[in-house]
C-alpha cells in the first residue's frame, strides 16, 4: 500500500493518486476504466475537478470497485475542486453538492478552490471575490461535513498567508505546478511552514500539454519547454534503477514528501507510474536533482491578466 502524508486534521492522505485533468478526450468511458484499473493497482487517490467534467465516471469507478469488494469507501480518497465561476461565497456550497450528486458520495476527502481567481457565468471576471471570502465559505462546506478537509489550488505564498491570517480552519492542502524543471522550493517552505501538505500536478511535465485544446476549441497558451522527462541525470538514474525517467520523476517528489497525481488512461502505464515505492533515491542524487539544468513554468494561465487575484501578476 503506498504511503500516506498525514493532514493537520488527523486525515491521511495517500501521497499517490491518479490525475484526470485531459483524461476525457477519447472514448466516453476511458476514464471510468482508468480508475478502476488503478485502484486494483493499489491507487488509493483518485483527483478529479468539476472542470474535468469526468466526476461521473470518477464515481462510477469507485461504486463498481466497492461492489467487487475491492475497496470500501473509506480506503479510498477523492479530491475534488470548485470551479473558477462558481468560488462566490454563495456559489460554492451548491458547487460541492453537484459535485457530491456526480460522484454518487455522501462527501469528498478534499474539497479544493481551484484557482483563487473568481469568474462570473459568462466567464467574465468577478473581481469582488476574495481568496478571503472564498476560504469562509470552504470552511462553511467543511464544518457541514460535506468534505473531511479543505485546500487551495494555485495560489501564491502571499495568498496562503493571506488566507491563513483569517482562517478559523487551516488550508489542509495546496496543489501547485512542481516538477522537476519547477521545484517550488519557495511554496514547498511557506507550505511547511503552515503544516500545509503540497500536492504536485505535471509532475511528469505534462508532455501532452501542447495538445491541449479548451473546451470551446481553442488552444491553450502552455509555454514550450525542455522535457523533464529527457533530463540526462534522469536518465541515467532510470538506468542505474531500472525505472522509466517518469518513476524517477515521480519519486523525487515523493522523496520530497510532497504528493504525486501522474494522469494516464492506458492501463499498463497506470500500473508502471505506481511501481515507485520499492527503490529510493539517494541524498546525493536527490541533491543534483534539486539543482536543474533549467526552470520554466508550463501554464502561464493568461485568462487571470487583470485580476486583482491573479496569483501571477508579479511574474508577468
Amino acid at each position: 500500500m503506498a504511503q500516506t502524508i498525514a493532514l493537520s486534521n488527523g486525515h491521511l492522505m495517500p501521497i499517490f493518486g491518479l490525475g484526470t485533468w485531459q483524461a476525457k478526450q477519447a472514448q466516453p468511458d476511458q476514464v471510468r476504466l482508468a480508475c478502476v484499473e488503478a485502484i486494483k493497482a493499489g491507487y488509493r487517490l483518485i483527483d478529479t475537478a468539476a472542470a474535468y467534467q469526468n466526476e461521473n465516471e470518477v464515481g462510477q469507478a469507485v461504486k463498481e470497485c466497492i461492489a467487487a469488494g475491492i475497496i470500501k469507501r473509506s480506503d479510498i480518497f477523492i479530491t475534488t475542486k470548485c470551479f473558477i465561476t462558481t468560488l462566490h461565497p454563495d456559489k460554492v456550497e451548491p458547487a460541492l453538492r453537484g459535485s457530491l450528486e456526480r460522484l454518487g458520495m455522501d462527501f469528498v476527502d478534499l474539497y479544493l478552490a481551484h484557482m483563487p481567481v473568481a469568474f462570473n457565468p459568462d466567464f467574465t471576471q468577478d473581481p469582488s471575490v476574495s481568496v478571503e471570502m472564498t476560504w469562509k465559505a470552504l470552511e462553511s462546506v467543511y464544518k457541514k461535513g460535506l468534505t473531511r478537509a479543505i485546500g487551495v489550488s494555485n495560489y501564491s505564498i502571499d495568498q496562503i498567508e493571506r488566507v491563513m491570517k483569517i482562517a478559523e480552519v487551516p488550508i489542509h492542502n495546496q496543489q501547485v505546478e512542481l516538477h522537476l524543471y519547477f521545484p517550488q522550493f519557495e511554496m514547498a517552505s511557506a507550505c511547511l511552514k503552515h503544516n500545509i501538505s503540497l500536492t504536485s500536478y505535471s509532475t511528469l511535465g505534462n508532455p501532452s500539454r501542447m495538445e491541449y485544446k479548451t473546451p470551446d476549441g481553442r488552444p491553450n497558451p502552455f509555454f514550450e519547454a525542455p522535457a523533464d522527462l529527457d533530463d540526462a541525470y534522469v536518465k541515467e538514474l532510470a538506468k542505474k534503477y531500472n525505472k522509466s525517467p517518469a518513476q524517477i520523476l515521480l519519486r523525487y517528489c515523493i522523496e520530497r514528501n510532497i504528493a504525486v497525481i501522474p494522469k494516464s488512461v492506458t492501463p499498463s502505464r497506470v500500473r508502471e507510474n505506481f511501481q515507485v515505492f520499492d527503490f529510493k533515491l539517494t541524498a546525493d542524487e536527490m541533491g543534483k536533482l534539486r539543482k536543474p539544468a533549467h526552470t520554466i513554468r508550463l501554464y502561464p494561465q493568461d485568462f487571470m491578466k487583470g485580476h486583482p487575484e491573479d496569483f501571477l501578476k508579479h511574474e508577468r
